[in-house]
C-alpha cells in the first residue's frame, strides 16, 4: 500500500496557480447534459441522513448539533396581539449550533492541510482567519450535476457490512467496478457503500469509533481516473484507524483535498442506492454558499 502521496516539489494545480475549485473544473456543460440525459424513469433516491439532536460526531473537534426554537409561534401571537394585531399571526424561528461536518456533508478544499500547506500551495497561516477561510471555502464548490456511480463493497468479507479498520484498496474498487459492469470516467462522483451507515443513529459510539474505508492507494487510483468527488456511508470516507496508525492520521483527506482537489462527501445514506439494479445514475448535490466554511451539510440525490 502507498502510505502517503506527498510530493512537495510541485504544489501548483493542473488548472493553474489561481485555481480554487480543484476537480470541480471537470464539471463541464457536456457532462452535466449527459448525466441529465441518462435519466429514464425519474425515480429519485435520497442520499442524505436526517440531521437531528444526537447525530454522530467525533469529539472534541466535532461539537453537538443543537436546535432550539426562538421565537415560538404561540408566544409571538401573544406579543403581536399586545401590539394590536388581530389576525393571530404566529411565526416560529430556530437557532442552530453545529459544526458543518455533522450529518451528510461535503468537505471544502480548505478543510485539511499538509503542515502549513493547503490546496494549490496556499499557506494555512495566510488562509485561516478567526471568521472563516479567506480562500478555499465551501462557497467555491460548484453545483455538482454529473454521473454518479455506486460501488457496493458491503458484503466483500461475507457480512452485512465491513468491519472498522478494513482498508479498501484499488483492487477492491476495481473488482467492484467489474461486478457492476462499469468503468469510472472523468467527472464522476463515486459513492462507496461499505454498509457502515447501518449504524448511523443506531449505534453512534461504534459508528464514530472506527470505520471501513479506502486507503491512500485507492484514493490515488480514483483521482487518477479524474473523479470530482468520493463519497461513502461513514464519517470520513477513509479507513479508520489507518493501517499505519498512529503514524498516519487521515492521509486520504490530505491526498484527496490538498494534493488532488477531489471533494469528499461523508455520512452518505447508501442502503437504498446499493440495492438499485443500476450502479450509475445522475448525481445532484448543491452546496450552500457559507462564506469561508470548511464544509456544509448537503442533501445529495441520485436520479434514475
Amino acid at each position: 500500500m502507498t502510505s502517503c502521496v506527498h510530493d512537495h516539489s510541485e504544489w501548483t494545480s493542473r488548472w493553474g496557480a489561481e485555481d480554487r475549485i480543484g476537480a470541480g473544473n471537470l464539471l463541464t456543460r457536456e457532462r452535466r447534459l449527459a448525466a441529465l440525459a441518462s435519466i429514464e424513469t425519474g425515480e429519485l433516491v435520497d442520499l442524505g441522513h436526517v440531521i437531528e439532536n444526537g447525530a454522530p460526531r467525533i469529539p472534541p473537534n466535532q461539537t453537538p448539533y443543537v436546535m432550539t426554537l426562538s421565537a415560538r409561534a404561540d408566544n409571538v401571537v401573544k406579543r403581536r396581539a399586545r401590539l394590536g394585531a388581530t389576525n393571530e399571526i404566529g411565526t416560529t424561528l430556530e437557532r442552530i449550533e453545529m459544526t458543518t461536518h455533522v450529518g451528510t456533508h461535503i468537505d471544502a478544499l480548505g478543510h485539511v492541510t499538509v503542515g502549513d500547506r493547503m490546496y494549490n500551495g496556499l499557506s494555512a497561516s495566510e488562509v485561516l482567519d478567526d471568521f472563516g477561510l479567506n480562500e478555499l471555502g465551501v462557497e467555491n464548490i460548484p453545483p455538482i450535476i454529473t454521473r454518479g456511480v455506486c460501488l457496493d463493497v458491503s458484503t466483500l468479507d461475507g457480512g452485512r457490512f465491513l468491519d472498522a479498520g478494513r482498508a479498501l484498496g484499488r483492487d477492491d474498487l476495481a473488482r467492484a467496478c467489474d461486478d457492476a459492469r462499469l468503468e469510472i470516467q472523468e467527472g464522476d462522483v463515486v459513492c462507496i457503500a461499505t454498509g457502515w451507515g447501518a449504524l448511523f443513529m443506531h449505534d453512534n459510539d461504534r459508528y464514530v469509533g472506527g470505520e471501513p474505508g479506502i486507503d491512500v492507494d485507492a484514493s490515488a487510483w480514483l483521482a487518477d481516473k479524474g473523479v470530482v468527488a468520493i463519497g461513502a456511508d461513514n464519517m470520513a470516507v477513509e479507513v479508520i484507524p489507518n493501517p499505519e496508525h498512529p503514524k498516519l492520521v487521515l492521509p486520504v483527506h490530505q491526498h484527496a483535498l490538498v494534493e488532488s482537489g477531489v471533494y469528499l462527501i461523508e455520512n452518505l445514506k447508501l442502503d437504498e442506492l446499493a440495492a438499485q439494479p443500476r450502479a450509475e445514475f445522475c448525481f445532484v448535490l448543491l452546496a450552500t454558499k457559507l462564506k469561508g466554511a470548511t464544509g456544509c451539510p448537503v442533501r445529495p440525490v441520485a436520479i434514475y
